[in-house]
C-alpha cells in the first residue's frame, strides 16, 4: 500500500513553553493529512454530505509520541489505509522528521448520518479508498 504524504512545518503557535510541539497539535497535523488524502482520492466531503447525507468522524485514536518535534521542523505525515469495513475505515498515520518517526497514530473513522447514526461507506467512496489496497 502506498502512503499519502502531507508536508507541514512546525510554527511557533504549535509549540509549548519548552519549544516542542504541544501534544494535541499532532492530532491537528494528522487531521489535515487525512483531509488531503481523501481529497487526493477525488472524494469531495462537502458534496458527499450534501448528496448522501453522510460524514466521517474519528471513533478512536491510539497515539504514540516517540520524539519531540520543535519549532521550525519540517514534518511529513504519511497516511496509509489499513482496513475498510462496512462503516469503518482503519488508518495508520506516521509523522516523520528527516525520516525519523516522531509520532504514530492508529485511527478508526466511522461513517455517520447527519443525526449521528452509523452508515455504510458509500460504494463510490469505497471504490476510491479500496484502490490502494489492490
Amino acid at each position: 500500500m502506498t502512503a499519502h504524504q502531507f508536508r507541514t512545518r512546525v510554527y511557533y503557535e504549535d509549540t509549548d513553553l519548552a519549544g516542542i510541539v504541544y501534544y494535541a497539535n499532532y492530532l491537528k497535523f494528522i487531521e489535515r493529512a487525512r483531509t488531503e488524502w481523501v481529497a487526493s482520492l477525488g472524494v469531495d466531503q462537502m458534496a458527499l454530505k450534501a448528496r448522501e447525507g453522510v460524514v466521517f468522524a474519528v471513533r478512536r485514536v491510539e497515539a504514540d509520541f516517540l520524539r519531540p518535534a520543535r519549532f521550525g521542523d519540517e514534518l511529513v505525515v504519511e497516511t496509509t489505509l489499513q482496513s475498510l469495513g462496512g462503516a469503518r475505515i482503519g488508518l495508520e498515520q506516521v509523522v516523520t522528521r528527516g525520516g525519523e518517526r516522531v509520532f504514530v497514530a492508529v485511527v478508526t473513522l466511522v461513517c455517520l448520518t447527519e443525526d449521528g447514526h452509523a452508515a455504510r461507506v458509500p460504494a463510490e467512496v469505497r471504490g476510491k479508498l479500496a484502490g490502494p489496497l489492490h
